[in-house]
């Protein structure tokens, strides 16, 4: 008889001769024990450990780490990566101010492209450097093989290498290294993977999980743009590299101890008048643009004309044939660097001096620094100093700065070249100048001390201008008609002196107002009447 709470001997009403175990029994005797012989429950594993003495595949023990060489390659790419960020940010701040010795006469966005490519690729090795790939590495072998070639077009290009200075040939050297390093540890990384898995797992694995399957694509993609970018670099460097063939019309001078050059050339012989006295030579500067572009046209015509005798001209830094200067740099410093050209040039007084926009900051300056060597103020749609926070804004200093950064991409200036039959004068000074690195370093070191450097430097020019210096000023007729604050200021532009020769406004003129025919005359009827002034 069988107990209500069960029997009190489990083998009692069992004969002696009948060992056969019920069905619960024998489900206990083979059901798999844990560790200190507990009883299965829903954490055991339902597959026996394998007893060949290999590791399950997929066993966190089998990586490629386990190898000295693997993690030593993966240090150093650690130390690579911070020794890159460390040189990147001083790049960057040299944009702003240059260190000593660390100025290049370029415009300093090439180094700065190369060392920002260089942590890309770094990282992208950091990232994924347990899931080597193909593609990885035909990538990152594709990516050096196009630095090799930047770094032989930079060395056996004079003038690139004088542009780029050390600071760039270090940083596209550094660059091609590190991507050689790269294609290296993929490759090791990919023979340790193996190894590791031979020894452990008994073959070597040819599958992958979904998570490496995605750590590959991800890597395939962004390796993909690397080497769009280094495909534009190269092909920028190429079109650069053609531009420097062009010769200047001028000579290059050194200013500011040998840190830059300036581009400076004079057209015509000297004369003198009835009386022995030499006359003036005019002095061009620029306006928003390079003067070689359209500015210099009309003056040339005047000087063919018979108007003018002599003239003389210079890009200022950063401008067409000029180096960039170190940053910071004010409108004062570019008219103490032309003084020194001047001088080292052998030009003497008197001078006539012409410019245009912002160019007419620049004159107000150099006049009052030479008060006794002026004849005469030539202004045309100039700039007022009240103006200058309009190139000055900090939203136009960043988009420059953007601007900086992704032009050694040069999609633009590639697009006109191959699609728009844009030459290596329009590059250099022409309709596309703006879209090179060197000019839009120029406006972005004008934008940076506009309204603080450069506005007290032009406000003390005018407390100290010659009262009796001839002014003229030629104004915009649509800038006047537009703009209330222009018209009001360049009013004003006529009392920076008592001696005022004529304000002209040329009614449909815009802000280059030698664009147009009438403007055309006006301005050199008027430039003959100050030169020739007594």
């Amino acid at each position: 008889m069988v107990s209500l709470w069960g029997s009190k001997d489990d083998g009692g009403d069992r004969e002696d001769g009948d060992a056969t175990p019920t069905n619960e029994e024998a489900s206990r005797e083979h059901a798999p024990r844990q560790s200190g012989g507990r009883d299965p429950d829903e954490r055991t594993r339902l597959l026996h450990p394998r007893n060949d003495g290999f590791l399950d595949p997929d066993d966190p023990a089998v990586s490629p780490y386990n190898l000295w060489s693997v993690r030593a390659l993966r240090y150093f790419c650690v130390l690579f990566l911070f020794i890159s960020f460390l040189w990147w940010v001083l790049l960057l701040v040299s944009i702003f101010v240059s260190p000593p010795s660390m100025h290049s006469r370029g415009s300093g966005f090439f180094d700065f492209s190369y060392t920002t490519l260089t942590i890309g690729n770094l990282l992208v090795a950091v990232l994924f450097f347990s899931t080597p790939s193909k593609a990885m590495e035909i990538g990152s072998l594709v990516v050096a093989a196009l630095l090799l070639i930047d770094m032989i077009i930079i060395l056996a290009v004079a003038r690139l290498r004088v542009e780029e200075g050390w600071v760039g040939v270090a940083s596209v050297i550094w660059a091609a290294v590190i991507a050689f390093y790269n294609v290296l540890t993929d490759r090791v990384v990919a023979w340790g993977k193996k190894e590791e898995e031979e020894r452990l797992t008994g073959r070597s694995e040819t599958r992958r999980t979904l998570r490496e399957w995605c750590a590959v694509l991800t890597a395939a993609v962004i390796m993909v743009g690397i080497i769009l970018v280094a495909i534009l670099l190269t092909a920028t460097l190429i079109l650069r590299s053609r531009d420097a063939s062009l010769a200047p019309t001028g000579q290059r001078y050194f200013v500011d101890g040998d840190k830059y050059q300036i581009h400076f050339g004079c057209v015509g012989n000297i004369t003198y008048d009835a009386h022995g006295k030499r006359n003036p030579t005019v002095l061009i500067e620029a306006g928003e643009t390079p003067l070689e572009d359209t500015f210099d046209d009309w003056i040339y015509d005047a000087y063919r004309n018979g108007t003018i005798d002599r003239y003389c001209y210079y890009d200022r830094p950063g401008f067409a044939w000029s180096d960039n200067a170190p940053s910071p740099h004010s409108a004062g410093m570019t008219s103490d660097a032309l003084s020194v050209v001047l001088a080292i040039a052998d030009e003497e007084p008197p001078w006539v001096l012409v410019s245009a926009g912002v160019g007419g900051i620049y004159s107000r300056i150099f006049a009052s620094r030479h008060p006794e060597q002026i004849q005469g103020i030539f202004l045309v749609d100039a700039l007022h100093e009240d103006l200058l926070h309009r190139i000055g804004s900090p939203n136009r200093g960043f988009l420059l700065w953007a601007r900086g950064i992704i032009s050694p991409l040069g999609y633009d200036r590639l697009i006109g070249a191959i699609f728009n039959g844009r030459t290596r004068q329009d590059r250099i000074y022409g309709k596309s100048a703006y879209q090179g690195g060197k000019f839009i370093k120029a406006k972005l070191q004008e934008n940076l001390v506009a309204d603080s450097l450069t506005k007290n430097e032009v406000s003390q020019a005018r407390n100290i201008q010659p009262r009796n210096t001839p002014v003229v000023v030629i104004s915009s007729g649509i800038k006047i008609a537009n703009d209330d604050e222009w018209r009001r200021k360049q009013k004003d532009l006529t009392t920076i002196t008592n001696k005022l020769v004529s304000w002209d406004i040329v009614n449909g003129a815009p802000h280059e107002v030698w664009r147009t025919l009438k403007g055309r005359t006006i301005m050199e009827k008027r430039l003959g009447e100050l030169v020739r002034r007594e």
